[in-house]
This record gives structure tokens, C-alpha cells and sequence, in this order.
């Protein structure tokens, strides 16, 4: 018999925990509701979450900061909430690393469709190796703290990574000497479809070479592989 799987809100209030934690079983989901970040990581310290619905305006660290933390630690998918739908809180929980944003008040059908997509999508992605669990992950000269965020060249130089920068550099260190294409890199980094406040995978890979000092002619790291997508042409070593 298949597991349900498992999904962990994280509101402040009472009422929308309640509805959708009995919307959700009802569709086939086990659920866990909490109201604020200490409950979430007692949560995810008990056992396996699958995917969270974060609320973006809790007491203590609100949402955007319990996510860019839980990005240091983990790749579960994330849905952001939030009363207020202006643009700049949208493009601010992408860049923290949530997987979708949606806007209250909200249609349950709606949620429940964007967590069935994501959900799909994940499972659909190339399995990951250990990098995502580690502290430090070493390649060709260079070393990524990823509690820190810290990457630090060869010559042991701090180089600064915007939010985007280093999810895909991790995404490319857990997947090392994998073609991945364009559309699973973009399924990893935000698990849904282009969005328009999003730089196209080709610009980010980029950026991404260029704070690598990786020639984009001749790139030595992260090889263009034609008409299927890139790849970390590197060996990966990681460690506590």
C-alpha cells in the first residue's frame, strides 16, 4: 500500500490550518499543520515532509526567512501564502526559493492543483545524490558552504551569490556529469512553468559561469551540451 504523501502547513491562523488540513485529507494527502517556524522544524525533524505550504506573514521569522533557511538544508518543495499579492513579495519568495506563490484569499482547488503539479514534477526529476544534505561541497578548486551560502574560489577568494545563483549551483553539484535540460532545471528551481519575473535558464547559467570565472566560449565547468541542455563536467566531493 502507497504512503500518502506527506504535506506540512505552516499558518498562523487557526481556521485556514484547519481547512486545509481536512481539504487536503480528503484528496488523498496526510497532513501536518503548524503556526509558525519552531513548529515547522520540529516537523521536519520527526520524519519525511513531501512538500510545505508556507505562510509568508508569521509571528518570528515569517516566511521568506524560514525559507531561505530551509533551502540551506533542503530541496522540499514550497508553496508560499500571502495576504498581500503585490509583485515584489512574488519575486522576493522565488528568489528565497519557494516553488510557486499564491495569493489570499485563494480557491482550495487552485492550491491543491499547483501541489499535484509540483509533486509530479519532483517525482520526475533525476534522483538526487548527497551534496543536498552536505555542509561543505567541494569542486575543482572551489568550495561551497551551503549553511553560509559562502562560495569560495580556488585561490580562496568569498565570492557573493545572489538567491537564484545558488540554487543552481546546487542543483548542478547534486546532479555532477548529468545532462540536465532546460526544463528540468527549471522544474528544480522553482517546479512550475516560466514564470515572466524569472531570468531565462540560458541568462542564470550564465550569470552562474561568470561568477565561476568559467569561460562562457569555452566553458571548463558547465558545458553546453546542444540541443539538450547543460552539464557540471566536474567530480563532486562533499563533507559535514
Amino acid at each position: 500500500m502507497t504512503t500518502p504523501e506527506h504535506i506540512l502547513i505552516v499558518d498562523d491562523d487557526a481556521e485556514i490550518r484547519s481547512l486545509l488540513g481536512d481539504y487536503l485529507q480528503k484528496n488523498g494527502y496526510r497532513t501536518t499543520a503548524v503556526a509558525e517556524g519552531k513548529g515547522m522544524l520540529t516537523a521536519l525533524d520527526k520524519g519525511r515532509v513531501d512538500l510545505i505550504v508556507l505562510d509568508l506573514m508569521l509571528p518570528g521569522d515569517d516566511g521568506l526567512v524560514l525559507c531561505r533557511n530551509l533551502r540551506a538544508r533542503s530541496d522540499i518543495p514550497v508553496i508560499m501564502l500571502t495576504a498581500r499579492g503585490e509583485d515584489l513579495d512574488r519575486i522576493l519568495g522565488l528568489e528565497m526559493g519557494a516553488d510557486d506563490y499564491l495569493s489570499k484569499p485563494f480557491n482550495p482547488r487552485e492550491l491543491l492543483a499547483r501541489i499535484k503539479s509540483i509533486l509530479r514534477r519532483a517525482k520526475a526529476l533525476p534522483g538526487n545524490m548527497e551534496a543536498g544534505d552536505a555542509a561543505r561541497v567541494s569542486f575543482a578548486g572551489w568550495e561551497l558552504d551551503t549553511v553560509s551560502r559562502q562560495l569560495v574560489s580556488p585561490q580562496g577568494v568569498v565570492v557573493p551569490l545572489s538567491g537564484s545563483e545558488f540554487r543552481l549551483l546546487r542543483i548542478f553539484l547534486n546532479h555532477p556529469n548529468r545532462v540536465l535540460s532546460r526544463d528540468q532545471l527549471m522544474d528544480m528551481m522553482r517546479g512550475r512553468e516560466t514564470d515572466p519575473f524569472e531570468r531565462s535558464i540560458d541568462v542564470q547559467v550564465s550569470r552562474l559561469r561568470h561568477r565561476l570565472a568559467d569561460d562562457a566560449k569555452e566553458p571548463a565547468l558547465i558545458k553546453t551540451v546542444r540541443c539538450e541542455g547543460y552539464v557540471l563536467a566536474v567530480q563532486v566531493e562533499t563533507g559535514k
